[in-house]
């Protein structure tokens, strides 16, 4: 599964997912600043499945349901690799559950 991490989380966090996944950061390709209607784009024509960001405005902010990749919000105190690496799991339960939406809150 092919798997971008947003800006905001902390680059050593995609050590998290695994060897079983391709995860990237937004500044491993190159794709630091974009706007989020940009960077959807991208990750659209990059083939990307997962998305993986903590802004939580971003489902009022763009029009979701017209993506063929879904989006995780991880919903935590702060965005700190300790407190966001207990997330993991429970978004790989999540994905294991199937029947994923658009976006999806792991909290």
């Amino acid at each position: 599964m092919k798997i971008l991490l947003d800006e905001s989380l902390p680059r050593k966090l995609k050590n998290d997912f695994g060897i079983t996944h391709e995860v990237w950061t937004v500044r491993d390709k190159g794709w630091l600043g974009q706007k989020n209607g940009t960077l959807l784009k991208l990750m659209i024509a990059d083939n990307f499945e997962l998305f993986i960001t903590v802004d939580q405005n971003l489902p009022y902010q763009q029009n979701l349901e017209w993506l063929p990749l879904t989006i995780f919000v991880l919903c935590a105190p702060n965005n700190r690799r300790e407190t966001l690496s207990a997330l993991i799991p429970k978004l790989f339960a999540r994905l294991a559950e199937g029947n994923l939406q658009n976006v999806i809150n792991i909290n």
